[in-house]
């Protein structure tokens, strides 16, 4: 693959490379001395070429505007509206402890089992070998079983699922803005689902010090969204009235709502990194900022990356080209 991130050709005839010798994803950061083999990797390359690709393709873009739903697009969201319908088939147990419901580990096995048949349903035929190392992806995109917690490591693996579906030419360089606005909003809904429903306890929180319990990636792409908006400006979204009024083609203001619903208090105390932000004169700085941060807080921090898995579409070994 040629540029950080390469969508393969638009035709239908591009076929991906025939010499492709899939592998089951396992993983390779084990001490923290490792983390530099991570930051030289094949798979950080591609992880962050694809983070900035799509991040170029909804600057200023509404969620409701209109764009290209393709085929592979509309399958990604029966297989969320799939893991969506579990949730309600499990509901929560009773349990003496608040949070980390068991109902979650139950959900969980259903997913464990099914994930490749669901990833099968969205990739062609000709491209059945890859099941098995796309569905890690999935299976690590929903929180931790054991633990029952949910963190940016799980969104990381959901992005890379994604990455590994336009590697593969399923999703193609057309794909971009359903792949935010369609794809990844709905797997938001339904973490978010997962982590009303079981109670999940935010993996590895830092607390006020993180930019919120569970996601990263919509702050990032929704201040892309926002970038030369007219008149809604970074100070504005501490305010109710226009996050309740414009939420629905903001990711970022859906984020700020979902916070607010779930949190009670001051804003600047339960969300001070976010109330910081705030102050930042620009959506573009915001976004610059919220890239760096992204980087220095989840992906050279090595309680995040040491679960990350390796495969053939997302390799260890260093950079090519």
């Amino acid at each position: 693959f040629t540029s950080p991130l390469h969508f393969p050709g638009t035709s239908e005839e591009v076929a991906p490379p025939v010499q492709q010798c899939f592998m089951v994803p396992k993983k390779e950061i084990n001490v923290v001395s490792d983390m530099a083999k991570w930051k030289r990797s094949q798979a950080y390359a591609d992880y962050m070429g694809f983070i900035l690709t799509l991040n170029e393709g909804v600057r200023g873009k509404k969620l409701t505007c209109e764009y290209k739903v393709s085929e592979p697009i509309e399958k990604l969201v029966a297989l969320l509206n799939t893991l969506d319908r579990w949730i309600d088939e499990t509901p929560p147990v009773d349990q003496p402890s608040r949070f980390g419901n068991k109902a979650f580990r139950t959900w969980y096995a259903k997913l464990d089992q099914e994930a490749e048949k669901l990833v099968s349903a969205v990739i062609p035929k000709r491209l059945a070998d890859a099941a098995p190392e796309v569905a890690v992806y999935l299976k690590e995109s929903v929180g931790n079983s054991t633990r029952i917690d949910y963190g940016t490591g799980h969104e990381a693996a959901f992005a890379a699922f994604l990455c590994c579906l336009c590697k593969i030419g399923v999703l193609r360089v057309d794909d971009q803005m359903a792949i935010v606005f369609k794809v990844f909003n709905r797997y938001l809904e339904v973490m978010r689902k997962l982590q009303k429903t079981y109670r999940m306890e935010p993996a590895g929180s830092q607390g006020v010090w993180g930019l919120d319990d569970f996601q990263f990636l919509p702050f990032i792409w929704g201040s892309s969204q926002l970038i030369d908006h007219p008149s809604l400006e970074p100070r504005h979204f501490v305010d109710e009235k226009v996050v309740n009024e414009n939420h629905k083609d903001f990711m970022f203001l859906e984020c700020i709502l979902f916070i607010t619903e779930m949190k009670t208090g001051p804003f600047a105390e339960h969300s001070n990194q976010l109330w910081n932000i705030s102050a930042v004169p620009s959506w573009s700085k915001v976004n610059q900022g919220l890239i760096r941060m992204y980087k220095a807080e989840c992906l050279e921090k090595f309680p995040v990356i040491q679960h990350f898995k390796f495969g053939s579409l997302l390799p260890i070994q260093p950079v090519t080209s």
